[in-house]
């Protein structure tokens, strides 16, 4: 390891350092603030989020990870940051799904220009270098499970509820490195207040009158439980996915924790087949809209404004995050309809109860044959891609 008080890569007067102590910590947080002012789609997230994130003890990340953070400095003024981190738990994963051994991962990237974006880079490739690592897999925020991929195409709005954004021009910065695409996500735009094509009310009918399946909302009077269902089939359906890391039972304790309040009646769902629970669909209300304007801070009234806004919000956009269908039903008629029969049940709820009027569907992996008919089925439009790119370590 490097001297954390000594640069670790200096050019062009751009020196990189390790971040060390609170300060630096700070440092490294409001650097994303500083650089992202000026755009009118960035959506600042809570300071108290960002330090919780990077904080070894609150997040369970930390618990099978290991990271360092860099500052770059041109003249002693901060003009970006990076992180490196590598994922124990994503070094056990098959090579043929994205991750597997040798592989770390760098992300929560910000720079002034192309030379401190480049610096960054060198950094952490070298930082992962010594850590044993063979090649990156990158960007990456910090866990495939919160914001990975690079914003490729929808800079024009801002991105909803626990979703990236970031500049246009990084995307040259960062193949002008090397790297090469290994996988794009998507996201799908779709107007929900005019509802589903015919098709879609057919499949739904149908599945109602399958007296062996049964749709019910998550139960918020027994939410724990629910949520461990949802997580349990999460960790079932999306093993063999690109870039899957299983949840550990710490972080699927602060998952129910951190989601908790963005859990509204009726919009999310778990499906039984015979009273199993196979199949589950969350619908989040999109916070982003408050945060856009709080600065990052939720002291003096912020907190009590996103707490009122939850209890009941209206006009609310949604966004799915998550949906799973256990493995042993995926690639059947069922797994379709049971899906077409949760979206369509959160989207009746979203409008009547919530006014929405848009959902967002996504991330979804390019090649998810399933999931990307759904998202075409329903007339749902892409409209942000992810992408994530690899680079050997030689």
């Amino acid at each position: 390891m490097p001297d954390e008080r000594k640069a670790v890569f200096v050019t062009d007067q751009i020196s990189v350092t390790p971040v060390s102590g609170k300060a630096e910590l700070k440092a490294f947080v409001e650097c994303a603030y500083e650089l992202n002012a000026g755009d009118p789609n960035w959506v600042p997230p809570l300071r108290a989020d960002m330090i919780e994130l990077l904080t070894p003890g609150k997040n369970p990340f930390h618990e099978h990870a290991r990271m360092q953070l860099f500052l770059a400095r041109r003249n002693g003024k901060v003009v970006g940051r990076i992180s490196a981190h590598i994922d124990e738990l994503a070094l056990e994963q098959p090579v043929e799904q994205g991750m597997g051994p040798g592989t770390g991962n760098w992300g929560l990237m910000e720079a002034a220009d192309e030379a401190t974006m480049a610096a960054l880079i060198a950094a952490a490739e070298d930082w992962l270098r010594g850590q044993g690592m063979t090649r990156v897999l990158a960007p990456i925020s910090l866990s495939v499970w919160e914001e990975p991929g690079l914003l490729t195409k929808g800079q024009d709005h801002p991105p909803m509820v626990m979703m990236g954004h970031n500049k246009a021009d990084y995307q040259a910065w960062i193949e002008g490195q090397d790297y090469k695409l290994a996988k794009r996500l998507f996201t799908y735009d779709l107007n929900v207040a005019q509802g589903f094509p015919p098709l879609i009310d057919r499949i739904v009918k149908l599945g109602e009158r399958n007296q062996k399946i049964t749709v019910r909302n998550v139960d918020p009077a027994r939410f724990d439980e629910d949520a461990e269902i949802a997580i349990s089939i999460l960790n079932d359906a999306w093993s063999k996915n690109w870039g899957f890391v299983p949840f550990t039972d710490t972080e699927k304790e602060y998952a129910k924790k951190k989601l908790k309040p963005l859990i509204l009646a009726g919009t999310n769902m778990i499906a039984e087949l015979d009273g199993e629970p196979v199949a589950f669909m969350l619908a989040w209300p999109d916070i982003n809209r408050l945060l856009i304007t709080m600065n990052g801070k939720l002291l003096p009234f912020n907190a009590l404004r996103l707490l009122w806004w939850l209890r009941k919000p209206k006009r609310a956009d949604f966004r799915v995050p998550l949906m799973g269908v256990v493995k042993k039903h995926q690639n059947t008629r069922l797994a379709s309809q049971l899906a077409f029969m949760m979206i369509e049940y959160i989207r009746r709820e979203a409008v009547g109860t919530y006014g929405c009027a848009r959902a967002e569907v996504g991330w979804v992996l390019e090649d998810n044959q399933g999931m990307v008919a759904i998202a075409d089925a329903i007339g749902s439009k892409c409209n942000r891609e992810y992408s994530i790119y690899e680079k050997p370590l030689v």
